[in-house]
């Protein structure tokens, strides 16, 4: 098998596990977008246009309250704002990809792709090819369940019935991100610290309690790090 294309598999295979918990996510974004108010054509739209989970629920729940439209887009921006961060750790991964990859390897970043990816390249001494490849498998693997599941959202609608409490996949989708980069006491504080905060400022506006608690708890894992 060419090694591209084995990468490629095995970026598939590594996050396979995690769609277990993106899907019901997806469907819950599908149905959400439904009962906002959206026509049919709208919330399909959603997905592969905007293509990002918290915010993609976020923004259509304020869409659902009618929100303006400058809080729906802040509230976006500052929700995906942790995605600059995810670009700046993989960026000296993937040096010299060109326009094109790095336009495509920009639209499919997600926390999970960026959470197999990372493991993947701190395991193995490979080249940006072969490091592509494993990320493109990942994350197109992820692109095209997010979709499929919206759709089925969209479909059935208001017609999930409420016992069926789909939510609880929101919070096991990243719980599941998070055990595997927790290795050392640096990424143990700073779990425990982004944990704490993001719990204490949920009181926010603009959902900014998520950004403050990823800087605490970058911070803390940084200076604990330091303290070794």
């Amino acid at each position: 098998m060419h090694p591209r294309r084995e990468a490629l598999l095995a970026g598939a295979a590594d996050i396979a596990p995690i769609l277990i918990g993106v899907f019901p996510f997806g469907v819950i974004a599908g149905v959400a977008a439904v009962e906002a108010g959206l026509r049919t054509l709208q919330a399909l739209a959603v997905s592969p246009i905007v293509f990002a989970g918290a915010a993609q629920l976020a923004s259509i729940d304020l869409i659902g309250h009618d929100a303006a439209p400058v809080v729906i887009v802040l509230t976006a921006l500052v929700i995906n704002s942790r995605m600059a961060m995810y670009s700046a750790a993989l960026a000296p991964e993937l040096p010299g990809l060109g326009r094109w990859r790095t336009i495509v390897g920009a639209y499919l970043l997600t926390d999970q792709a960026f959470a197999v990816s990372i493991v993947r390249f701190a395991e193995k001494n490979e080249g940006v090819d072969l490091k592509f490849a494993y990320y493109f498998g990942a994350a197109i693997s992820l692109w095209t369940v997010w979709q499929i599941s919206t759709v089925i959202g969209v479909v059935v609608g208001r017609g999930v019935p409420e016992e069926w409490s789909l939510d609880f996949a929101i919070p096991l989708v990243f719980i599941a991100l998070v055990f595997p980069a927790v290795k050392d006491r640096g990424t143990r504080v700073a779990a425990v610290v982004a944990a704490v905060a993001a719990s204490s400022f949920t009181g926010l506006p603009l959902h900014l309690g998520l950004l403050a608690a990823a800087a605490l708890g970058i911070t803390a894992g940084v200076v604990a790090e330091r303290g070794r």
